[in-house]
């Protein structure tokens, strides 16, 4: 058996590897070729029943996945984009639920309502892994993504807040209560919340200290737990717990950690995220025949594509509908945009108007100045990357179903009645949505024709924002001639030095720095770090206005941490 485990284990591996390789050639989404091969598997000869517990992939699999992702979503982003992310992930995660429960018992009345809502709220949940896969290769426009991945996050904690519910309804008096469901949603959000926050700022201030990448990365793979089981004792949602600790470390990681441990930690994490996925889809094929057996022995094959045609069109329709009202607002985005520009326009006349007394006063203004200049960029990001007709209409294809329908649907309790006609006809659900939706989301975007950013006007953007910073770093530090290490004035050579390696940027090859004097090295590395560091605090600032794009954030970023590598190595 042990031997049989470990074959099982290696061929899997080399599916995964061999299936991501064929994706990227072919522009297929991997997850279907996963799924096919998954069922392929399955017909061998002399296959092993591998019994997969739901509980393992809901508390094992899926808080580290939700946690990968959320760690790389730029809050800024979400914030943002958040009056979208929560209509489609909590807003409409409840109404498809309720909707779908109520025509489905409707329409076939042996399905008790708890447990046709049951089904609603594990095919309500979109999954953007093979969304975002293709976004990426076809160039999805930055902020179409984001409102994926973010809706992704937090639809599967709304829907899961649901399915609790409606099992305990099941198992105890079989009566839905939709009072209930709301204190308990209520309760969920808030309990996720509060425990998020706590644990990932306890976990970032103690990886700050230890500054250590083996141990940075052991308590990284602790996180998504620590605040999983905590919330879920307690009754609210771990997995919006999981996904707010990964959020706050995330945004608070890119300051207090170090460039060696960001770059270990993304690496792992891709890596984890990448193996996780792909055995998820894997498994949902290799279960598929046997989900079918199952089924059969409750009810007619007839019945079950009636079922399943019936969610899934229930789910296209729902899901268009609901972004109908997303639709409306954006014809009337612009006018807001414009009178927001006009409230900020009066707030600035307000602020220059205004003589400060003293020390104190000056520093609220300084704060209303940056709180200023984030309005500014939030109207300039509207303007800039607008939500049109046609990004609603991708949206609108992108709802996919796919790790959490899988895992959740097996959560309902064995022995209810038409338990595995409910489980195999969300299994069929995603795998429908998968192929159809995954197949052809490239050629709707496609026909979209998205304004792409070009080559030059990244790198200008990414110069851009180096300038600025850089001039901030010599205001905050002061002149290089000014500058003593340990008191005592800086070398000429290193003045020099440093004169044609920090401005605009910081470069500073490590030949560079071997061709330096002895005696001036330490001074050269000394100022390097300090004006580093005054570096990323303006990087900071900068990037909590947002007047830039996120990737051109990740870039500036990426290029202080080769410069703090190269330093380090020296």
């Amino acid at each position: 058996m042990e031997h049989e485990i470990v074959l099982i284990a290696g061929a899997g591996l080399a599916i995964m590897i061999a299936a991501s390789v064929f994706a990227r050639r072919t522009g297929v989404a991997a997850p279907l070729l996963l799924v096919a091969l998954g069922i392929g598997a399955s017909y061998l000869p002399n296959t092993p029943e591998i019994p997969i517990e739901p509980e393992i992939i809901l508390a094992g699999v899926l808080p580290p996945l939700l946690y990968s992702s959320a760690v790389q979503l730029p809050v800024r982003d979400v914030r943002r984009n958040f009056g979208l992310i929560a209509w489609l992930s909590v807003v409409m995660v409840i109404v498809s639920a309720l909707a779908i429960g109520a025509l489905v018992h409707a329409l076939f009345p042996s399905i008790p309502f708890a447990l046709a809502t049951a089904l609603g709220a594990v095919v309500s949940p979109t999954d953007a892994v093979a969304a975002s896969a293709i976004g990426h290769r076809v160039g999805l426009p930055p902020r179409l993504m984001t409102v994926l991945e973010g809706e992704s996050l937090v639809n599967d904690a709304s829907a899961l807040v649901l399915l609790r519910s409606a099992v305990a309804a099941l198992a105890v008096t079989t009566h839905f209560s939709p009072t209930r469901t709301i204190v308990d949603f209520a309760w969920a959000v808030v309990g996720a919340v509060l425990i998020g926050l706590l644990v990932g700022a306890v976990t970032v201030v103690l990886r700050q200290r230890l500054d250590d990448p083996v141990l940075n990365t052991t308590i990284s793979f602790a996180v998504p737990f620590l605040a999983y089981f905590p919330a879920e004792e307690v009754g609210a949602s771990g997995f919006l717990a999981v996904v707010v600790a990964g959020l706050l470390t995330g945004a608070l990681g890119s300051r207090r950690f170090s460039a060696r441990d960001r770059q270990a930690q993304a690496t792992t994490w891709t890596t984890i995220s990448f193996i996780l996925e792909s055995a998820v889809f894997i498994a949902m094929g290799y279960e598929l025949p046997e989900l079918v057996d199952d089924a059969r022995a409750e009810t007619t094959i007839g019945e079950i594509a009636a079922l399943v045609g019936l969610v899934v069109a229930l789910l296209i329709v729902l899901r268009f509908l609901g972004l109908a009202w997303p639709a409306l607002q954006s014809r009337y985005g612009r006018d807001a945009t414009e009178a927001r520009r006009a409230q900020l326009d009066q707030f600035e006349e307000h602020l220059d108007s205004l003589e400060p007394s003293g020390e104190r006063e000056e520093n609220r203004i300084a704060w209303a100045r940056r709180r200023l200049a984030r309005g500014r960029a939030d109207a300039a990001f509207e303007e800039r990357e607008p939500i049109t007709g046609r990004g609603l209409l991708v949206l609108g294809w992108a709802g996919m179903r796919g790790v959490v329908t899988v895992a959740a649907a097996q959560t309902i309790p064995v022995g209810t009645p038409h338990r595995a006609t409910v489980v195999l006809a969300a299994f069929v659900v995603a795998l429908i949505t998968l192929v159809v939706f995954g197949l052809t989301l490239p050629a709707v975007i496609a026909r979209m024709r998205f304004r792409t950013v070009s080559a030059e006007e990244k790198r200008d953007s990414v110069q851009a924002l180096l300038r600025q910073i850089g001039e901030a770093a010599i205001d905050a530090v002061g002149p290089l001639e000014e500058q003593t290490v340990e008191g005592e004035p800086l070398d000429a050579a290193v003045i020099k030095t440093l004169k044609e390696r920090i401005v605009p940027r910081l470069v500073s090859a490590s030949q560079q720095q071997r061709a330096v004097k002895a005696d001036t090295r330490e001074q050269l590395e000394v100022l390097q770090h300090r004006y580093l560091e005054a570096m990323r605090d303006a990087l900071t600032s900068e990037r909590s206005i947002g007047a830039y794009s996120t990737e051109t954030y990740r870039r500036v970023e990426a290029l202080l941490d080769a410069a703090e590598h190269r330093i380090a190595v020296i």
